[in-house]
């Protein structure tokens, strides 16, 4: 099994486990993802915080930036999970959107507001 295969797995799975012990049934896909949209806006912000923006206070001694990108993984994960997109999907929109990225900074995207 791939390691992105697993992680939804375990998303997933971590997922309905909290659903089922909190009692949180009954929210729809589209709900869910905007739930998790807020989560994932509050984890955004403790990443930024990590990174020291604010460069007139003094340096963080011990960053938890790995930390904070992995909760955003865990709400996009579980996010992709709502929207029915598996992991093979993703990586293969994934795939795609990259080679489109990089046609548009070199000039070869077909697409308007992209040429040289």
């Amino acid at each position: 099994m791939d390691k992105l295969t697993k992680i939804f797995e375990m998303q997933a799975s971590l997922d309905k486990y909290m659903i089922d012990k909190r009692n949180l049934h009954g929210y729809t896909s589209d709900e869910w993802i905007q739930k998790k949209t807020l989560a994932l806006v509050s984890e955004l912000a403790e990443l930024i915080d990590e990174v020291n923006f604010k460069w007139w206070k003094a340096k963080k001694d011990k960053p938890k930036v790995k930390d904070e990108l992995v909760d955003i993984l865990h709400f996009f994960v579980s996010m992709c999970i709502d929207a029915g997109l598996t992991a093979d999907e993703l990586f293969d929109m994934y795939i795609a959107k990259n080679a489109e990225n990089i046609k548009r900074q070199q000039g070869q995207s077909t697409e308007k507001d992209y040429s040289k």
